[in-house]
């Protein structure tokens, strides 16, 4: 049987600072870009540790494994790709991280989530488009709360997502045709 190809990037830092998280190199996953993930936790180096996480779309497991390494208390991975779901298990187990990679459709599963997570990376395949829908899945199962945080990952502008008006661009970068954001939402009070 021949052997599946595979890719690998590096953490960046954190516990883990210049292990390399090994991935399939499957069609359509491309790992948040280093510059963009070093970006992304320069945001959140003071509100990372001790949090309760999740990668929901979360192909390589970069973003989740880079909030492990640097101090999140754990992290719900939701990868569709059953082969790249149990390849990112095996990675986080050579971690030694004993954190469970969920299986299947990320809205729906998003759905079934009892706790409501601290910090949420969101980047699903651009071409599905499912920012607003995962966003109104997080504020309808009351999945976030009002200090949560929400990173964005897609492939255009702010305004282009369609997010309702409750939601608020805190920060944002670019690099690329990448587009990051870090977001909340502002529940009424």
């Amino acid at each position: 049987m021949k052997k599946p190809a595979t890719s690998q990037l590096r953490i960046i830092g954190g516990q883990w600072k210049r292990r390399s998280l090994s991935f399939l190199a499957i069609d359509g996953l491309r790992p948040t870009p280093d510059r963009v993930r070093e970006t992304v936790f320069n945001w959140l180096q003071f509100d990372i540790r001790g949090t309760h996480c999740l990668d929901m779309f979360a192909g390589s497991g970069a973003l989740g494994a880079e909030a492990l390494s640097r101090g999140a208390s754990d992290c719900v991975f939701i990868e569709k790709n059953p082969a790249q779901a149990q390849y990112l298990q095996q990675a986080l187990q050579v971690f030694g991280c004993t954190t469970t990679v969920l299986v299947g459709d990320s809205l729906q599963l998003l759905a079934q989530q009892k706790t409501p997570f601290d910090v949420v990376f969101l980047d699903p395949p651009y071409g599905l488009k499912l920012w607003q829908a995962a966003c109104e899945l997080l504020v309808t199962h009351q999945l976030i709360h009002a200090n949560s945080l929400i990173y964005i990952e897609s492939d255009c502008e702010w305004n282009s997502l369609n997010l309702p008006s409750q939601w608020h661009c805190l920060k944002s970068t670019k690099a690329g045709t990448v587009h990051g954001f870090l977001a909340q939402y502002e529940f009424n009070v």
